[in-house]
């Protein structure tokens, strides 16, 4: 509650008419492993941008306990790849044109590894079935997941306690700003 009464001043805004922006859907996902001390269960979040403006997002904690950093990147990533699916369909209702498939960032390795090639990982048996749709959407090319660095990573605001300094960092990327200053 502390939190969001220091932040009733600011919002979102959304670019207007930029002309540099590609009207693309892009999504970044990520997750704590094991991120709280009582039960082992992990924090997953993701958000999407299209144009440049954030325009869904999630924070949620996971029912399962993940047995390693490789299986939580996965499953937040599938919870992603759930929503990118609804996003595309929904962007398709409303007859709004994009030049690619959806992008998927995540900064695990392996998890990319895993939705790519899925024959070579023999220890992955163990993730619930229902977490491979991210494997049946990058191997369909309705979805690209791609890697990038955690430095960069938007949905880490999401799924982790930060300093200050990396706080700000990530959420001016975001599009959050006071909007107090903005108005007068």
């Amino acid at each position: 509650m502390r939190y969001v009464q220091g932040t009733t001043n600011f919002g979102i805004l959304f670019p207007k008419g930029e002309v540099d922006i590609r009207p693309d859907l892009i999504g970044y996902s990520d997750s704590d492993w094991c991120g709280d001390k009582n039960d082992r269960k992990s924090t997953v979040g993701y958000i999407f941008f299209y144009e440049g403006a954030p325009v869904s997002w999630s924070s949620t904690k996971e029912p399962v306990v993940a047995l390693s950093s490789c299986e939580v990147e996965y499953i937040a990533a599938s919870e992603a790849a759930c929503q990118a699916v609804w996003l595309d369909a929904l962007m398709k209702e409303l007859q709004l044109e994009k030049s690619c498939k959806v992008k998927l960032l995540v900064d695990n390795k392996s998890a990319i590894n895993l939705a790519k090639h899925p024959t070579s990982h023999g220890r992955s048996k163990h993730i619930e079935t229902k977490f491979h749709f991210l494997r049946e959407q990058v191997s369909n090319e309705k979805l690209k997941n791609e890697h990038c660095k955690t430095e960069i990573q938007l949905a880490n605001i999401f799924t982790k306690a930060l300093k200050l300094e990396r706080f700000t960092c990530l959420r001016d990327p975001i599009g959050i700003v006071c909007v107090n200053a903005t108005l007068n």
